[in-house]
């Protein structure tokens, strides 16, 4: 087995190839951490959720902000009763971003921005089943 080393140009150009995972896992951070510290249990924080205020029923994102709280401050089972698909759309999105940032290590910035259209094909229609299930009376256990 032989291990490829970089060389010197190599190395140079990781800190510029890092910048943009590190940008998005800063972004993101600095996100968890104000919800973590505004309560959006508590009115008046957030907006409410204009398709619930229009129509009464739930869309895909509603407790995802309670999730995220939650989640910031180690209740897994809260954060799965508010928003079961926030929370496992939160560990893809870590791995998509960990693929991200290895491919941008090893020099290959393309390879970690493709997602094959199955995946979000499959993705969107999930969304929609949640979405659905979440509004109907046998669903009732995934509202928020």
């Amino acid at each position: 087995m032989v291990i490829e080393r970089a060389t010197r140009p190599e190395r140079a150009r990781r800190p510029r190839a890092m910048a943009a995972p590190l940008a998005a896992a800063l972004a993101a951070g600095a996100a968890v951490v104000f919800v973590a510290l505004v309560d959006p249990n508590e009115p008046g924080h957030y907006p409410t959720c204009p398709f619930l205020t229009l129509t009464g029923l739930y869309c895909p994102g509603c407790g995802g902000l309670r999730a995220v709280h939650a989640l910031a401050h180690g209740d897994l089972g809260a954060a799965l009763g508010f928003n079961p698909l926030v929370v496992v759309m939160g560990l893809v999105a870590a791995f998509l971003w960990g693929r991200w940032a290895l491919s941008s290590w090893r020099g290959r910035p393309s390879a970690g921005k493709s997602i094959h259209p199955a995946y979000i094909w499959t993705f969107l229609g999930l969304m929609i089943v949640f979405w659905i299930v979440r509004n109907v009376p046998f669903g009732k256990f995934l509202a928020p």
